[in-house]
């Protein structure tokens, strides 16, 4: 699958810096996987059928549901492009039903990055791009919002 910003790099253009959603997007699946292990590890342990079987169950139920959220972590990030060029901004989400952000960088009023204390120990963040006269748009839990925010204001 192609890159959306090379499909519509104008004459001239090119990229300065390019990002993506953050891992943390797999959070969920992570905790869900150490469940269904934990869950098939203590099924294990027991030697009463019933409990053995529903640790079994449990962990089945678990993995599916890991399972779930790992491909839809993957799909997200896969299908998610911020890039910043020469000329723009431009940030894409979605693969059939898609929706882009562009902005032209002499546009660009400010760009405030805001953090948790959690997105500030593991480098993600929502950046909010404000234009002149384009209004705002806020691009959530990418990775590195410093750095990008650096690209956009750095010329």
């Amino acid at each position: 699958m192609a890159r959306y910003i090379d499909e519509i790099l104008q004459p001239g253009e090119r990229v300065l810096y390019s990002t993506n959603a953050h891992w943390i997007f797999y959070f969920p699946a992570i905790v869900a996987w150490v469940v269904a292990l934990g869950l098939f590890v203590a099924s294990r342990r027991f030697d009463i059928y019933s409990v053995e079987m529903l640790c079994l169950f449990g962990s089945g139920l678990a993995a599916l549901a890991a399972l779930f959220w790992t491909v839809k972590g993957w799909f997200h990030r896969l299908t998610t492009e911020t890039d910043v060029t020469n000329l723009r901004v431009v940030h894409k989400i979605g693969f059939i039903k898609r929706r882009t952000f562009e902005m032209a960088l002499d546009k660009v009023e400010s760009v405030d990055v805001n953090q948790t204390i959690l997105g500030r120990i593991l480098n993600y963040g929502d950046v909010t791009i404000n234009g002149v006269g384009e209004g705002r748009e806020t691009i959530r839990t990418i990775a590195s919002p410093l750095a990008f925010r650096s690209s956009i204001t750095t010329r």
